[in-house]
């Protein structure tokens, strides 16, 4: 296994849409999983696309530690996510930070669907086809935008809540409210 380098924000890789993974079970996809893996492992992120690491392939990987979780009881370990395709459940829409591996250093208020169904094949090629919500839909959403050359940055409402992790935690920043309705468009 291999530690890989990491694409950080500017990097073409990380702007344009990756290819679909034409053998999920190819023996280079799988040592592109293990990589990738320990890759995150030596990062201490948990969550980690396939173009972050200069492979512009629809793949991640992720993980949920138990304490990240709203309830504190979700665990979810180590997965890999091939040919993901993400549908929004409902209309809920949260604010929540996050941070990217590729932009080190700094966090945002990011709004993301509370709930989405996970479709894609996992690392040995068996099906994934679930409902998935809080902190679990936040890092598979972010991770399937690095899929589509969209980084978090690109999804924040207001900038006023971005900024370096150091600053961040001197202070409480109470997250932005989000508003759905739709404004009435002119003609």
């Amino acid at each position: 296994m291999a530690i890989l380098k990491i694409a950080r924000m500017g990097h073409p890789v990380l702007l344009a849409r990756a290819a679909p993974v034409a053998d999920p079970r190819a023996p280079e996809i799988a040592r592109l999983i293990e990589n990738m893996a320990e890759t995150l492992e030596d990062a201490g992120g948990v969550g980690l696309a396939a173009p972050q690491v200069h492979e512009s392939l629809r793949l991640f990987i992720y993980k949920v530690p138990g304490g990240r979780a709203e309830d504190g009881a979700l665990d979810i370990p180590l997965r890999a996510v091939i040919n993901p395709v993400i549908t929004p459940v409902g209309d809920q829409v949260v604010m929540g930070w996050e941070g990217c591996l590729s932009i080190p250093g700094l966090r945002a208020a990011v709004p993301r669907y509370e709930t989405v169904w996970l479709q894609g094949v996992d690392g040995a090629g068996a099906a994934i086809d679930e409902e998935i919500s809080g902190f679990h839909a936040r890092v598979v959403q972010h991770e399937a935008d690095h899929l589509d050359g969209v980084m978090y940055p690109m999804r924040m409402a207001d900038f006023r809540y971005f900024g370096f992790n150091e600053e961040l935690q001197k202070f409480e920043f109470p997250l932005p409210a989000i508003k759905l309705a739709k404004e009435p468009v002119d003609e």
